[in-house]
C-alpha cells in the first residue's frame, strides 16, 4: 500500500476507485450514499444508488465491482454510525480478493472512515497496510494529511 496525494476522480479512467460505502438501502431499494466520495460517485453516476441498493440487498453490505470501473469499500452499515474497524478490515480482505481475480494493476482508495466517519488514520492505516499491497494507493487531499 502507498499513500499518495490529491484529487480521487483525478484517477478515474486510469485506475480502478474505491468508493467508501454504507449498506443502508431505502425503500425505493437504492443505497444511501449522503456524503464524501460515495455523494461524488452518486452526482457522477445516477444510477450507481441503485445498482448498489440491488446487490446490497442479494448479497449484503460487501465490497462489488459497481462497473464503470468503480467498487465499493464498506466502512458502515449506515450513515447514522461510527464506521467499523472490523468491517474496514473485512473490505480490506474482499477487495484485494476481487483486485486479484479481475488482475486489476492499480486501484485507488480514499482513507476507509476518516473523512466524514470520523475515525483517526492512526487506527485504520495499520489495518490497510496490514492486507493490502503496492497495486493500492491511498489518497487523501493534501489539506487532510493530518
Amino acid at each position: 500500500m502507498q499513500e499518495i496525494f490529491g484529487d480521487l476522480w483525478a484517477w478515474y479512467g486510469r485506475a480502478i476507485i474505491a468508493i467508501t460505502t454504507g449498506g443502508q438501502v431505502g425503500l425505493k431499494g437504492t443505497c444511501s450514499m449522503p456524503r464524501g466520495c460515495a455523494r461524488q460517485a452518486r452526482e457522477r453516476f445516477p444510477d450507481l444508488p441503485a445498482r448498489l441498493g440491488r446487490l446490497i440487498r442479494k448479497h449484503g453490505n460487501q465490497v462489488f465491482d459497481l462497473g464503470n470501473g468503480i467498487v465499493s469499500f464498506p466502512v458502515e452499515r449506515t450513515p447514522f454510525e461510527v464506521p467499523d474497524l472490523r468491517l474496514i478490515e473485512r473490505s480490506c480482505l474482499q477487495l484485494k480478493a476481487l483486485t486479484d481475480r479481475n488482475g486489476w494493476p492499480l486501484l485507488i482508495l480514499p482513507r476507509p472512515g476518516c473523512g466524514g466517519g470520523g475515525l483517526s488514520w492512526k487506527e485504520v492505516r495499520p489495518l490497510l497496510k496490514k492486507h493490502l499491497d503496492d497495486r493500492f494507493r491511498v489518497i487523501t487531499l493534501p489539506e487532510d494529511a493530518a
